[in-house]
């Protein structure tokens, strides 16, 4: 049918409409009568329906196997009932040694200085920083070891303090990752894919498990530099992002200056009643679009600014340590600089943070990437750690939050048994090694005082209980009350997760 030339005549006005009428009234039923309106709305109701589709969280995120569990104060998005309901994951940054730290290997000293076997090494694919080395002899650590605890469990001399815990954790000596160069090995360990876009372990499990506290956000990230290689691989905000989940899931940066998170402070001239008045008529703005347009984000935008405005009451009061007493400060190890922004500081920062509900929190200690000096660095970066580790055990232990609480100390691989350059008598650096590394766990239903899993002589190849990066991450979910086959979401037409296709629950380590 053609359109008349006049057809906006018989488009209705406000002053053709009942007198009756409120203005507001007219005005809204003239804009609803209105043809472009209408093609407008119609068209951004069907965007609408697709993208709830496409991020409504109940119509694929997971469900509960047993309807009882909310009986046991279980959140309704959970598979089970959990053993863990937060995790604090000491995230070393650049591939701690292993075969320094915690993979005892005394025959390997037999073997220091000759070639590596080639029946060790099966022609592994090594990074370009080795591949033209003409030579790959062996090195032996150059520490001194011990066991500690009631488990006996063999530790290098750097790492002192986590012996005083060795009966709290379990060292998990077998884990393994494809990828040989930082930033997909981190990726990798992070979200589960080596490529960068997928949403990272914070965002997926605060998209699964939510928050418990709305003054904080589910997922908090700190990262500190360390005494040893300062130049380090960089780590981007993607590291910490929400990927395709929605915008909400983001982990959101504490930094060590006086504002810990950017422009959440007020700016010069705008006091809280001001912001509040802001916000208010800012909320009104988007659930006016939010109802125009139907798309989620506006929705999420709106609970962010928020969060925001909760979190200006909420983070200064969690980041002064100022209130902690000097004993505590002590078992940490900050006695000198009370503001210093260091793994230690970070770390009672986050046993405060947890007790305030933050469901995920991550601190990224740089410095471990040793390809030279390693000697030299690695006593500087196990200095930094050792300490602030163990009295985040004990701390948690001794507030009955270390059951409920999972804490992860590990890189993203290992160093090769290999010298990268040339080998001293006192010197020597170690290339990147993904075939096996060792992490440690702690807490929420996690084995205390056990060891898992076992490499070669050469620390170089696993003879036994492999665990993959995927399993490991499968594992946490599980301590979490999450089924990670069953923790989904759909994005361009395909249920996507953490674990991708593979993962196994690595029951083994679980108490």
């Amino acid at each position: 049918m053609k359109t008349p030339e006049n057809a906006d005549a018989f488009r209705p006005t406000e002053t053709s409409l009942d007198p009756r009428m409120s203005p507001k009234l007219r005005h809204e039923f003239a804009s609803l009568l209105n043809r472009r309106a209408f093609f407008g709305r119609g068209a951004a109701g069907i965007g609408a329906v697709g993208l709830a589709s496409l991020l409504d969280t109940d119509l694929f995120a997971a469900k509960p196997a047993d309807l009882n569990l909310k009986s046991l104060g279980v959140l309704p998005s959970l598979h089970f009932a959990p053993k863990a309901k937060r995790v604090i994951f000491l995230t070393m940054s650049g591939g701690p040694s292993h075969i320094d730290l915690y993979d005892y290997k005394p025959d390997l000293k037999k073997h220091h200085g000759e070639e590596l076997p080639s029946s060790i090494r099966m022609g592994q694919r090594i990074t370009g920083m080795t591949s033209g080395q003409k030579s790959f002899p062996c090195v032996a650590s150059m520490f001194e070891w011990r066991q500690h605890g009631k488990s006996g469990l063999w530790l290098s001399e750097l790492l002192s303090n986590i012996g005083s815990v060795a009966d709290d954790i379990c060292v998990v000596k077998s884990m393994h990752t494809e990828a040989i160069n930082h930033d997909p090995a981190f990726t990798f360990i992070q979200t589960g894919s080596q490529q960068p876009g997928r949403p990272s372990l914070g965002a997926w499990l605060s998209y699964g498990i939510g928050s418990e506290f709305k003054q904080m956000p589910s997922f908090i990230v700190m990262v500190s530099q360390g005494s040893g290689n300062k130049t380090d691989q960089p780590l981007f905000s993607r590291l910490w992002g929400p990927g395709f989940l929605p915008s909400q899931h983001q982990g959101v940066r504490f930094r060590s200056s006086k504002d810990p998170v950017l422009y959440l402070s007020n700016p010069a001239g705008i006091d809280q009643s001001g912001r509040r008045a802001m916000l208010n008529g800012l909320k009104s703005l988007n659930e006016m679009a939010a109802e125009s347009f139907g798309d989620p984000e506006i929705n999420t935008r709106i609970a962010q600014y928020e969060m925001a405005y909760q979190m200006q009451m909420a983070v200064p009061e969690v980041s002064d340590i100022s209130t902690e007493p000097q004993s505590i400060r002590d078992l940490y190890g900050i006695v000198d600089n009370p503001t210093d922004g260091g793994f230690a500081r970070n770390c009672l920062l986050a046993r405060r943070m947890i007790e305030k509900g933050v469901r995920f929190v991550q601190l990224m200690h740089r410095g471990w990437d040793q390809h030279s000096d390693l000697p030299g660095q690695i006593r500087g970066q196990t200095k930094d750690v050792d300490k602030a580790s163990a009295a985040l055990i004990q701390d948690l232990k001794q507030r009955g939050l270390l059951d409920e609480t999972l804490v992860i100390w590990g890189g993203e691989f290992g160093r090769t048994v290999y010298s990268q350059g040339q080998l001293s008598k006192d010197n020597h650096g170690r290339d990147h090694h993904g075939r096996c590394f060792s992490i440690w766990m702690a807490g929420g239903g996690i084995k205390p005082g056990t060891t898992y899993g076992k490499t070669d002589d050469y620390c170089y190849n696993i003879v036994e209980n492999p665990v993959h990066i995927h399993d490991l991450n499968a594992t946490l979910l599980h301590c979490l009350g999450l089924d990670h086959q069953r923790l989904t979401y759909r994005f361009q037409g395909r249920d996507f997760r953490l674990t991708d296709l593979h993962g196994t629950v690595v029951k083994g380590i679980l108490a």
